[in-house]
């Protein structure tokens, strides 16, 4: 076995992301060129500026920056540019797979119509797979702020793309929102044959993973970090394998936790969930994939095995096909066994 640095041992390893918010990896510059594009005043002078304000408390102060810069996005192009540069610049990081939220609502609450913001995606994602090689799916994410009738509102206008749509996802303020208020129309959304995810347990209380889990019938748990604080919860999750979508600099910038020597990941694992690393809103979160997994490793010191478990989990809690799957994590194997 060669003995290559964790750090390069992270870099060249085949990896898939599973939480990733398309509209969270809007970068400064990207931001302002397409403000200024559109004939937009956002409020910050320069880039500079802009990437100062990308310092938030909590989730709420980070979403309120995400929702303006979302106001710049106004045409198919935009839309395009936007998933265009989260793939070309997640291509140099081995990834070959991700499934990726968009939130309809937050553009079409603005006038903007829910052909032009999936369109634009779509053409990026296939774009991707024919010119970097990577997979995709599309998974469109209910604001919980906002009322369940909004819910089927946006599902009723996905329905027409639903070729193109994998699954449902639930995000956005968590708190005072927990998954029983979109029962009905995660329910309808499962009759329409979609996947269903949901973030829960980030800031709310393990009772709302539960709730994710049993009424909401997800096949995936985004974050879940207070699992832990449930017995019961964590044996039923570990029983079930039902897949937690972590993301460490997420929990770190926004407070769920201290220090990444802190984050309960290691005590999942040890567990024996099936966990995976993301990087949720990577331009406001510093990091995209490759620094969760590098800033993790070294915090908890996990070994060349453990991250090669870990992106192996990444394709195994992914929603491609059993072949499709098997091919991947044979290549992350092999990878491991030659490093």
């Amino acid at each position: 076995m060669n003995h290559i640095s964790i750090h390069n041992f992270i870099e060249g390893i085949p990896k898939a992301e599973l939480h990733l918010h398309i509209e969270g990896t809007f970068e400064p510059d990207l931001m302002f060129e397409i403000a200024r594009r559109n004939n937009i005043s956002i409020n910050f002078k320069s880039v500079d500026e802009l990437k100062k304000a990308y310092n938030f408390n909590n989730l709420q102060e980070f979403l309120d920056i995400y929702y303006a810069g979302a106001s710049v996005l106004i045409y198919e192009q935009d839309f395009y540019d936007l998933t265009w540069a989260y793939l070309t610049k997640v291509h140099e990081q081995n990834l070959v797979h991700t499934e990726i939220f968009f939130d309809p609502q937050t553009h079409t609450d603005r006038g903007i119509s829910f052909d032009t913001v999936i369109q634009g995606i779509h053409s990026a994602l296939e774009d991707a797979k024919e010119k970097l090689g990577i997979s995709s799916q599309l998974i469109m994410c209910f604001l919980r702020h906002l009322d369940e009738v909004a819910a089927f509102d946006i599902l009723e206008q996905a329905l027409p793309y639903k070729k193109w749509i994998a699954g449902v996802g639930l995000d956005s303020s968590e708190m005072g929102h927990p998954p029983s208020k979109f029962e009905n129309v995660f329910s309808k959304a499962l009759d329409e044959g979609f996947i269903t995810v949901a973030h829960a347990g980030e800031e709310g209380p393990a009772a709302y993973v539960w709730e994710a889990i049993n009424l909401l019938k997800i096949s995936r748990i985004d974050h879940g970090n207070r699992s832990l604080e449930d017995d019961q919860l964590i044996k039923h999750i570990a029983e079930k394998q039902i897949p937690l979508t972590v993301c460490p600099l997420s929990n770190l910038e926004l407070k769920v936790v201290d220090d990444l020597k802190d984050h309960p990941m290691l005590q999942l694992m040890e567990a024996g969930l099936m966990v995976t690393i993301n990087s949720d809103d990577p331009a406001y979160f510093g990091g995209y994939l490759n620094e969760n997994y590098i800033q993790i490793a070294a915090a908890l010191n996990l070994s060349k095995k453990q991250i090669t478990d870990l992106a192996k989990n990444s394709f195994k809690a992914s929603f491609l096909s059993d072949v499709e799957k098997e091919k991947l994590i044979n290549q992350v194997e092999d990878y491991y066994q030659n490093n």
